[in-house]
């Protein structure tokens, strides 16, 4: 059985009388990619600010490998292997990738001064075992001289070097040509064989269910649906679920309350 990596339990997030995000549960375990779905507004942002200690739950409790946590916050978020890469990445991009990577978080010798050194020969091993395999990029290249799918490939490195069990993708591949989007699922497959897991955000529902396993899809900051991507069965059920608890106006040939209680038991 799989390792229960992080794990949200009936957590919700009000602003005054108005719910946010309101009761939801779900799962992420090891080594796997779940995909998170919704409208705008149905609370995925709200959701994963709050795994990142952005904002704290209004109720409910975030378990980490089956502790409860307590006085969540970012620097907690940090600690117990959550790394988020927002959409705009947080990139420096007028520097370098070598700096991007340990921004904040230097190697410094017995002096105290940045060794770069042995930066340049860290920041070599993680973009190798990110997949970065042209010779036309080093540590040294500029990341604003990369692609969108590249960046995205930087900002995973800098995630795996802070030690991040979990990294969450807060829409990856927007505004991404094909080329570039397969780039991107060829880091996230990377980071996944590593034995790590990717929480996956999207509003394409193409790419989500192409890159993702599992997925859940939110509605108006609740869970309506948990199901693997055996019990969807193929993107064009995922949308036609989506449309109808947008718009009800017909059944699926799956039953979210069934998938759901299985993928949260």
């Amino acid at each position: 059985m799989s390792e229960r990596l992080v794990e949200l339990r009936n957590v919700a997030k009000s602003y005054g009388r108005v719910f946010a995000v309101g009761g939801v549960n779900l799962h992420v375990d090891r080594g796997e990619v779940v995909g998170l779905l919704g409208d705008n507004g149905a609370g995925k942002s709200t959701l994963i600010k709050m795994l990142a200690g952005a904002i704290q739950p209004t109720s409910g409790d975030i378990l980490v490998r089956g502790k409860v946590e307590t006085h969540w916050d970012a620097a907690r978020s940090r600690n117990a292997g959550i790394e988020t890469v927002f959409q705009d990445r947080a990139l420096a991009v007028q520097q370098s990738i070598v700096r991007n990577i340990f921004m904040g978080r230097e190697i410094s010798n017995w002096f105290g001064f940045i060794d770069s050194t042995r930066e340049r020969r860290e920041a070599e091993r993680l973009m190798r075992e990110i997949g970065f395999t042209s010779k036309v990029f080093s540590p040294d290249s500029i990341v604003g001289q990369l692609s969108g799918g590249e960046r995205q490939g930087v900002a995973l490195a800098r995630a795996i070097y802070n030690q991040a069990d979990l990294i969450v993708m807060d829409e990856p591949t927007t505004a991404l040509s094909l080329t570039e989007t397969e780039k991107v699922f060829r880091f996230v497959r990377t980071v996944r064989a590593g034995g790590r897991s990717v929480l996956f955000i999207g509003h394409n529902i193409h790419h989500v269910y192409d890159i993702a396993e599992r997925f859940v899809v939110m509605d108006r900051g609740t869970v309506a649906l948990q199901a693997t991507k055996q019990e969807v069965g193929s993107a064009e059920q995922l949308i036609a679920f989506m449309e109808n608890i947008a718009h009800p106006q017909g059944v699926v040939s799956f039953d979210p309350a069934s998938t759901q209680a299985g993928a949260s038991s």
